[in-house]
C-alpha cells in the first residue's frame, strides 16, 4: 500500500490541439514508466479512429513511479483527457477522480474557446490549477503575451505558468516537481469502509467488463466481496492493479488510489459510470459517493442494420459501446421506410461521427444512419408538456399550442479583426448578441444565444473559414424557447415518407424542402410512369419535382407521312402510362435515403 502522502492524482486538460497528449508521452518517458524502445507518438491514444483523427476522444489512466527532488518515491496517477467540446463528459469524469490538473495552452496559439470551460470545469471541482504554456519551440510563440492572456481570461497568476516543449522535452522535469509541490495529496483513510468511484469501464471478451475506479475510502483486495449502490448488483473481486499503461495485477489498492478491478461482470447493464463500489458486508459498507452529472444528448439519429436478421448483433454492440462511452444513449424505434433501430442520442455531431465509425470498424457492423436533428418540446392544448426526438412523434397539428426548440449560449474566441465576420455569421443564423469580452488587444471572446439546431451543421466550418482558421468556439445548452418551427413532409407519387420529415423554422422550410426534392430526383431511378415528388407544410405544397418516365420511341417506325398516326400512337402510350401510375408504387433505393440523410442540408 502507498502512503497517501505520496500520492499526486492530476489531469491534463486543454483545448484540442495543443498537445495534451505530448505531455502525456513526455512524462511517461521521464518517469521511466514505458521503455524508449516501446514508445510511439500519442501513446495514450490507442484506438485507431484516435491516431487516424490525431484527437484524443477517451480519456485514458495511467500510473507512473517518481523520485523526486526531495528524495522519496512518489506515485502520480494521470488521467490524459480530450479537448474537443463534444467529449466534454469525459473531461468531467476525470476531474472528479483527481485533486489537480495542468491547464495547456498553446504558446502559438493563445487562449481558446475550450481552455476557458475546462478551466471553469477544474475550478467547479475544486481542483489546483497549473497552467502550463506549450510549444515555446515554435519561432511564433509568444510566452508573455499568452501568460498575460491566461491571467485576463482566468486569473490565474501569469507568474506562476510553466513554459515548455512537449514535442522536445524541453523543461518537461519542471512539471514533475511543481505537481509534487502544488497538488495537494488525497485525503482519504485506508481503513474506513470502502468508497471507489468508478469513473470509467471497458468490455473485454475474455474477462468480461473491466471497471476503472478512483479509491476514496478504505482498500479494495483480490476475493473482496463487492456491490454496486446504484445497480445492486454484488461481484466477487477476482484480480486489482494499476494501468501502467498496461494492466499490471498488484495486492490491492487503498485510498488515494486508481486503478482497475475484474470482478467477472457479465452482464453489461451491472455497470453504470459514476457508480459507487464497496464492500457487501453491510458493516463494512461505505456510504454513496456523488456521482456525475448526467449528460443530456442534444443530438438525436437512428440507426438502422442494413440487413433486418442484424437487428440483435447492432443492440449488443451498442451496449459494448455505451460502457465504454457512457455519454451516449439509445433506444428501439421503428420507421416505415428502414424497419427496426435505434434511436441514439450524442452530445454532437462529432461525437456521433466516431461513434458510427467505432460500430463499423470494432463490431463489424454496416449500418444506416438518419439525418441527425436536435430534441424539441411542444406545449399541448391540454397544457402538457411532451419532448420530440424526431419528427415521427409529433401529434397531429391541431393538438399542438407551440414548438419549443432548443438554444445555446456559444461563445467563440477570434482574434478582433474578425469580429464584423463572426457577427454576420451569427445574425444570419437568428442569433442574438450578448456579450463582448477582450483578452488582451489582439482577442476577443464574443458571446451568442443561437438557437441549437442552426450551429450543428456547418456553422463550425463556416467560423473557421471566415476566420482563416483562428476562430474557435465552445456551446452549451442553456434552455428551451418558443419558436416558429414548423414540420415539413416530403411525398413521393402522394405517399408520405416519415423518414426524410423534418422539423425546421418556417423561414427556411421552403429552401430545405427544395434541396431535398432535388437530391431525391438525382437518386431515385426513372419508373415508366411519371413520379412527383412533393414537400408539404399542412396540407400545403411548398415546392414539387418532377421524375419524368421512361418512353420508348413509338414513332420511329413512322416514316413521314399523316401526322394523325403519330397522334395516335402518343395517345395509346399516354393511356398506358396513366394506368401504369395507378397501379404502380415507386420504389425507393437505401441510397436514396442516405444521399438526404448523410447531406448537410
Amino acid at each position: 500500500m502507498t502512503d497517501p502522502t505520496l500520492i499526486r492524482n492530476f489531469s491534463i486538460i486543454a483545448h484540442v490541439d495543443h498537445g495534451k497528449s505530448t505531455l502525456a508521452d513526455r512524462l511517461l518517458e521521464l518517469t521511466g514508466t514505458i521503455e524508449k524502445r516501446a514508445m510511439k507518438q500519442q501513446m495514450l491514444d490507442s484506438m485507431e479512429i484516435e491516431r487516424e483523427r490525431g484527437i484524443t476522444i477517451k480519456a485514458r489512466a495511467v500510473s507512473m513511479d517518481y523520485k523526486a527532488a526531495d528524495g522519496k518515491q512518489y506515485l502520480l496517477n494521470l488521467i490524459d483527457t480530450p479537448g474537443h467540446v463534444d467529449f466534454n463528459y469525459e473531461v468531467l469524469k476525470s476531474l472528479q477522480a483527481c485533486e489537480g490538473a495542468l491547464l495547456l495552452v498553446d504558446a502559438s496559439q493563445g487562449v481558446e474557446a475550450q481552455t476557458v470551460v475546462n478551466a471553469h470545469l477544474a475550478e467547479q471541482a475544486n481542483l489546483s490549477v497549473i497552467p502550463v504554456l506549450n510549444k515555446i519551440d515554435l519561432p511564433h510563440a509568444r510566452p508573455e503575451h499568452v501568460a498575460m492572456q491566461i491571467e485576463d481570461a482566468i486569473c490565474l497568476p501569469a507568474e506562476d505558468a510553466i513554459a515548455l516543449s512537449a514535442k522536445t522535452g524541453l523543461h518537461c522535469e519542471k512539471i514533475l516537481e511543481s505537481i509534487i509541490k502544488l497538488i495537494p495529496a488525497p485525503t482519504g483513510d485506508p481503513k474506513a469502509p470502502l468508497q471507489a468511484l468508478m469513473f470509467d469501464a471497458v468490455f473485454n471478451d475474455y474477462r468480461g467488463v473491466v471497471i476503472y475506479v478512483r479509491v476514496m475510502n478504505g482498500t479494495i483486495k483480490k476475493g473482496d466481496e463487492v456491490i454496486m449502490l446504484g445497480t445492486d448488483k454484488e461481484h466477487e473481486v477476482l484480480e486489482v492493479g494499476q494501468l501502467r499503461p498496461d494492466m499490471v495485477a498488484s495486492a490491492e489498492l487503498a485510498a488515494g488510489e486508481v486503478g482497475y478491478v475484474v470482478a467477472n461482470i457479465k452482464t453489461l447493464a451491472d455497470v453504470i459510470v459514476g457508480d459507487t463500489v464497496t464492500h457487501n458486508d453491510l458493516k463494512l459498507r461505505g456510504e454513496v459517493l456523488e456521482g456525475f452529472r448526467e449528460p443530456k444528448p442534444m443530438v438525436y439519429c437512428g440507426f438502422y442494420p442494413t440487413v433486418p436478421s442484424e437487428f440483435d448483433n447492432l443492440r449488443k454492440s451498442l451496449e459494448k459501446v455505451r460502457i465504454n462511452d457512457s455519454s451516449f444513449t439509445f433506444e428501439p424505434e421503428t420507421s416505415d421506410a428502414l424497419g427496426f433501430g435505434f434511436r441514439c442520442g450524442f452530445l454532437g455531431l462529432l461525437h456521433m461521427e466516431v461513434i458510427q465509425q467505432r460500430l463499423e470498424r470494432e463490431e463489424d457492423m454496416d449500418i444506416v444512419q438518419t439525418a441527425p436533428s436536435v430534441r424539441y418540446r411542444i406545449k399541448l392544448t391540454t397544457g402538457e408538456m411532451k419532448e420530440i426526438h424526431s419528427p415521427s412523434d409529433l401529434p397531429e397539428g391541431n393538438f399542438i399550442e407551440e414548438y419549443l426548440e432548443p438554444i445555446t449560449r456559444v461563445n467563440i474566441v477570434v482574434p478582433s479583426e474578425f469580429i464584423g465576420a463572426v457577427m454576420k455569421i451569427c445574425t444570419e443564423r437568428r442569433g442574438a448578441y450578448l456579450s463582448t469580452d477582450y483578452y488582451g488587444k489582439e482577442r476577443v471572446m464574443l458571446g451568442f444565444r443561437i438557437p441549437f439546431s442552426e450551429i450543428i451543421f456547418d456553422f463550425h466550418d463556416q467560423l473557421k473559414s471566415l476566420t482563416r482558421g483562428y476562430g474557435t468556439m465552445d456551446y452549451e445548452v442553456e434552455g428551451f424557447e418558443g419558436s416558429n418551427l414548423v414540420k415539413v413532409r416530403i411525398l413521393v407519387s402522394g405517399e408520405e415518407v416519415d423518414a426524410l420529415s423534418f422539423l425546421t423554422h418556417k423561414d427556411n422550410s421552403e429552401e430545405r424542402g427544395r434541396k431535398i426534392l432535388k437530391q431525391l430526383r438525382k437518386e431515385i431511378p426513372r419508373h415508366q410512369f411519371e413520379v412527383a415528388l412533393q414537400a408539404a407544410i399542412g396540407g400545403k405544397f411548398i415546392a414539387r419535382e418532377n421524375i419524368s418516365a421512361m418512353r420508348k420511341d413509338v414513332t420511329a417506325k413512322c416514316y413521314g407521312g399523316d401526322i394523325s398516326r403519330k397522334r395516335k400512337l402518343l395517345e395509346k402510350q399516354k393511356k398506358g402510362k396513366k394506368r401504369m401510375r395507378m397501379v404502380g408504387s415507386v420504389e425507393i433505393p437505401q441510397k436514396a435515403f442516405l444521399s438526404v440523410l448523410r447531406s448537410d442540408d
